[in-house]
C-alpha cells in the first residue's frame, strides 16, 4: 500500500469576493494512494469560514505525520474507514476518504453512485456564482456565465461590507436580467440578527427563493436561526454553521436545508451518511465547493441524485483544472460513469 502527496495550484478565471474576502488562487493537495495495480485519488486544501481556518501547509504536514500510521498492509474494510480517520481534521480526513473511495470503487469496477445504489432519473441543475462588487461588475459576470452555460439557478453573493444598502442594489438590478432563471441568494453569514429580519420579507417580495447562511456561525447559533424560523416564506439553508451529523440535528427544526461541502464533512463517508439522514429529518440539501478543482467536484457529485440545490460550479471557473470535469449537459452536472470517483 503506497501513498503519494503533491501540491497543484488552481487559479481562478474570475476571482471571487464574498463576505469574508476575495479569492484569486489556491494551492491544494493530491493524495493518490495505490495497492493492487489500482490508484484512487483524493484532493483537500486550506479554507477559511470566519470561524474555522484551514491552511494547506498544515493539513500537507498532518498528512504526512499520519499516513505512515496506516502501514503498508491491504487497506482497511470501508466500515472502519469512519473511525481509522477520525483523529484528523476534515479537509485532512476528506483527502483519504476520496482516495480510498475512488480505489474502491475503481476495484469493483462501478461509480460510486452505482454502488450506492442510487439513480440519475432526479438530478437539478447547478446554481453559477455571482460575487459581491458593483452592478457592472455582477452583470457582466452574469453575461461571462451565459457564455458557457444556460444559468438556469443563480446565487448572489450578499453580506457586503459596504452594507444592506448595496445587498439591496445588487438584487434589484439583477432581477430583471434573470430571464426566468431561479435567484437564490448567499450572506455568508454577513448579516446580523436584525438585518436578517428585515431582509428575509424583502428577498421574498423580489422572488428570491433561498437564503443561504443569512447569519454568522457560532456556537449555540440554532437560536438564532429559531428567531428567523416562519418569518417569510423563504428557504433557509445553513453553510458554515453546519458541518457534520451533530450540526445537522441541532439546526434540523429551524433550516430547510443544509449545505454539504466535502472539506467540511470530511469526505464521502459522512457526507453519505448526512444526505440519508437528511431524508428523515425533511431537509433538503445543497451541494456546495470552495475553490475546488474537478477532482473534488467530481467527488461530490456523486451525491447529486440526493441534492436540491447543486452548486457545484468551482472547476467550471479555472484556467489551470488538471483534471477533466464531472459531465453535464448545459447545467445540469451528472456524475461520472467511470468506476470510482469517476475523474480521470
Amino acid at each position: 500500500m503506497g501513498w503519494q502527496l503533491s501540491r497543484f495550484a488552481l487559479t481562478k478565471q474570475v476571482p471571487l469576493t464574498i463576505s469574508r474576502g476575495t479569492t484569486a488562487k489556491v494551492e491544494h493537495l493530491l493524495l493518490e494512494f495505490s495497492y493492487g495495480g489500482c490508484t484512487g485519488r483524493g484532493e483537500t486544501g486550506g479554507f477559511d469560514t470566519g470561524q474555522r481556518c484551514y491552511d494547506t501547509a498544515a493539513l500537507e504536514q498532518e498528512l504526512q505525520q499520519w499516513l505512515p500510521s496506516l502501514g503498508a498492509a491491504a487497506p482497511p474494510p470501508r466500515q472502519e474507514w469512519r473511525s481509522i480517520l477520525a483523529p484528523l481534521s476534515p479537509p485532512a480526513r476528506c483527502a483519504v476518504d476520496l482516495a480510498l473511495h475512488d480505489w474502491w470503487g475503481k476495484q469493483m469496477g462501478y461509480p460510486l453512485w452505482q454502488l450506492w445504489g442510487l439513480g440519475l432519473d432526479r438530478l437539478k441543475p447547478t446554481s453559477i456564482t455571482l460575487g459581491l462588487g458593483s452592478v457592472e461588475e455582477m452583470l457582466q459576470r452574469l453575461t461571462t456565465w451565459r457564455c458557457m452555460l444556460p444559468a438556469t439557478r443563480v446565487k448572489l453573493k450578499l453580506g457586503s461590507p459596504a452594507g444592506v444598502s448595496h445587498d439591496q442594489a445588487l438584487v434589484e438590478a439583477l432581477v430583471p436580467h434573470l430571464a426566468g432563471a431561479e435567484l437564490q441568494v448567499d450572506a455568508n453569514g454577513g448579516w446580523d440578527l436584525e438585518t436578517a429580519k428585515f431582509m428575509l420579507p424583502w428577498l421574498v417580495d423580489r422572488g428570491v427563493v433561498l437564503v443561504e447562511q443569512p447569519l454568522p456561525a457560532r456556537s449555540g447559533d440554532e437560536q438564532d436561526f429559531a428567531a428567523l424560523h416562519g418569518l417569510a416564506p423563504i428557504a433557509i439553508v445553513a453553510d458554515e454553521s453546519c458541518w457534520g451529523i451533530e450540526d445537522m440535528l441541532r439546526l434540523a427544526p429551524y433550516v430547510q436545508g443544509v449545505n454539504l461541502k466535502l472539506l467540511k464533512t470530511g469526505g464521502l463517508t459522512d457526507a453519505f451518511f448526512m444526505a440519508q439522514l437528511a431524508q428523515h429529518l425533511n431537509l433538503n440539501l445543497m451541494l456546495g465547493c470552495y475553490s475546488d478543482s474537478s477532482l473534488l467536484n467530481g467527488a461530490a457529485a456523486q451525491l447529486l441524485p440526493l441534492v436540491e440545490w447543486p452548486d457545484l460550479d468551482s472547476h467550471l471557473n479555472l484556467i489551470n483544472d488538471p483534471f477533466l470535469a464531472p459531465p453535464r449537459q448545459g447545467d445540469l452536472l451528472m456524475p461520472s460513469q467511470l468506476p470510482g470517483i469517476g475523474v480521470p
